[in-house]
């Protein structure tokens, strides 16, 4: 629609007797030219339909020549605008992909920082697992003694008591201690 347009103004800048009746087929042509002129990153100018041969008036071929250069003046900033276009979107995905890598690269630093902080941890972890498991065998060691002499004296005990007891039934003594809290 953009080309009919385009076409329509140029219509309607020559003056009415200069204006040519179109083939409906030569306007398909066009458009298809102009489309493919779009998709190209080198436009090609427009190639203008020759004038016939009956009219020659210097008006013509002028106006001929000036939409020639302004479609190929067209053309040329189309191009550029293209490629400027071009130039911006390749500089801004190289950029973006530049802090993608960066990010990447941060990520994998945190990671092994990370990593590093939990094997050292780990390793704290299974030092203090190994001390307190050695105080635990010290405690357990510990009371085993402490039961241990505890389970001597007792019987160092037992064994004084049985002599005292075997004395006083040799003497006939009765043990006043004993006997004290039922004596009134």
């Amino acid at each position: 629609m953009g080309e009919e347009e385009e076409a329509n103004k140029m219509e309607a800048s020559e003056p009415k007797e200069l204006q040519q009746p179109v083939d409906e087929e030569k306007v398909v042509a066009a458009q298809e030219k102009h489309v493919a002129e779009e998709k190209s990153l080198i436009p090609v100018p427009q190639k203008v339909a020759a004038a016939p041969a009956t009219d020659k008036s210097p008006n013509n071929r002028e106006s001929v020549l000036a939409r020639v250069e302004t479609e190929k003046k067209v053309a040329l900033i189309r191009a550029w605008e293209e490629n400027e276009k071009a130039k911006v979107d390749n500089k801004a995905h190289k950029k973006i992909s530049a802090i993608g890598s960066w990010e990447n690269t941060k990520k994998a630093g945190v990671e092994a920082q990370l990593k590093r902080i939990e094997e050292k941890l780990e390793k704290k972890k299974a030092e203090y697992a190994e001390k307190m498991k050695n105080k635990v065998a010290e405690i357990h060691k510990e009371a085993e003694e402490k039961r241990a002499v505890i389970e001597a004296k007792k019987g160092e005990e037992f064994l004084k008591i049985e002599e005292t007891a075997a004395k006083f039934r040799a003497t006939g003594y009765t043990p006043k201690k004993l006997l004290g809290c039922f004596s009134n």
